[in-house]
């Protein structure tokens, strides 16, 4: 399953951890995804979107 908001198309980002040594570890930072019940053209949808876009109010949740 992809690691990608739905809305807004944000996905994982990759970087180095870097230690005290100067070694560096590639690590992976992941969008903070939930599953949602939304409105979309009129119909109920379950999407997988980050918690930016549901804060920004970005997608119309179901009550």
């Amino acid at each position: 399953m992809s690691q990608r908001c739905e809305i807004c198309g944000k996905g994982p980002k990759s970087g180095n951890i870097v230690s005290h040594a100067n070694n560096r570890t590639r690590t992976r930072q992941r969008p903070n995804l939930q599953r949602v019940h939304i409105v979309e053209n009129g119909r109920r949808l379950t999407r997988r979107v980050c918690t930016q876009c549901i804060k920004a109010g970005r997608v119309t949740k179901v009550a």
